[in-house]
């Protein structure tokens, strides 16, 4: 595959069959987080039971965003308590990238949020204009992992100016 850009609908397409087919683990980072639906083996679901399904199946899932969702998501998220108390999940309200990094080897970054209108599955009509790339090679994976594991880390919390804005430091 290499490194490509992609855009519009082809990141619901190309990024959902990748978390579909993780089998180790899988790191979200979004800046906005909605009750998104998408297709799963013919069916419409929510993407919280794609989680839901990866954790059964012993998938290492860190989901990182910048505030709490609103009450559609938390309702759908209360359906599925393995959510609960296996997925590790953090907020940090200076969360603006938006990243999805499986297991080790393909990652994405670029604009799409969390959301129906950025990653799921909205009519073209009803969809964002984002953009982003998707990648394979080593050193970009790594990269866009690093980023996201210094936020996760709580690297630059002590010196990040927002610690009233966040209901939990990380560090």
């Amino acid at each position: 595959m290499g490194t490509r850009i992609i855009g519009n609908d082809e990141i619901h397409h190309e990024l959902l069959p990748a978390i579909q087919q993780t089998r180790k683990y899988i790191w979200i980072g979004t800046a906005d987080i909605k009750d998104m639906q998408v297709r799963k083996k013919g069916k419409v679901v929510s993407f919280l039971s794609l989680l839901n399904d990866l954790l059964k199946h012993n998938v290492s899932i860190r989901l990182l965003h910048a505030k709490e969702p609103g009450e559609n998501f938390r309702k759908s998220f209360d359906k599925y308590p393995r959510l609960w108390d296996q997925m590790e999940r953090q907020l940090c309200p200076r969360v603006h990238f938006k990243i999805i990094a499986v297991d080790g080897v393909f990652a994405y970054t670029g604009s799409a949020n969390l959301t129906g209108a950025g990653l799921g599955m909205k009519s073209i009509k009803r969809r964002n204009f984002e953009s982003g790339i998707i990648t394979d090679e080593p050193a970009m994976v790594e990269s866009i992992m690093n980023q996201f594991d210094a936020v996760w880390m709580g690297r630059f919390c002590k010196a990040c100016g927002r610690r009233e804005f966040c209901g939990d430091p990380i560090v």
